[in-house]
């Protein structure tokens, strides 16, 4: 039985309208946890620190040695919720593409995964992003494609002309 579900795709992609339409359609109760409660969750001095996550103002993302060590431990908790019992659904940015893919990889372990890779058009995640008002221009069209490069999907769902029901519905029926 699938215990944790991994999204991953870039900014704007729609991973979030994703997640709140699978935990509406799904029928037991999943928890959505992602990277950005991750980086909500640390001090702002993280955002601050060469250690830490910076965004630069052309969408870039670079990340320091404390950053990873707190994303290693937040990752390992992730798949110690999903060990005693919880449903997760993971809303990821794999910066580092298969890299990133394995050191979840390496936290899940054993437990029954289904990975989602959430495609966009850069250019149409671009202008979700303006919508939105709350990114940093740029980091859509610059993760688009970047965050998939070498990640292995059970499931790829794309978002560029399909609603997020449409997409959650297509997910749920690979969830066992």
């Amino acid at each position: 039985m699938t215990r944790v579900i991994v999204l991953n795709g870039g900014s704007s992609s729609g991973k979030s309208g994703i997640i709140r339409c699978l935990q509406a359609v799904l029928p037991d109760p999943w928890l959505a946890l992602g990277t950005d409660t991750l980086v909500e969750a640390m001090p702002a001095s993280m955002q601050a620190a060469d250690g830490g996550i910076e965004f630069a103002s052309d969408g870039a993302v670079a990340v320091g040695p404390e950053f990873r060590t707190l994303e290693a431990a937040w990752i390992e908790g992730v798949a110690a919720m999903a060990r005693a019992g919880a449903r997760v659904i993971v809303d990821e940015v794999f910066l580092g593409g298969a890299y990133s893919q394995r050191r979840w990889q390496k936290a899940l372990g054993d437990l029954p995964v289904l990975w989602v890779g959430v495609r966009c058009d850069g250019t149409i995640a671009a202008d979700r992003e303006v919508a939105r008002g709350d990114r940093t221009i740029g980091m859509a069209a610059s993760q688009a494609e970047l965050v998939h490069q070498g990640v292995v999907y059970d499931l790829e769902v794309d978002t560029t002309h399909a609603e997020s029901m449409e997409c959650a519905r297509a997910i749920a029926a690979h969830v066992k």
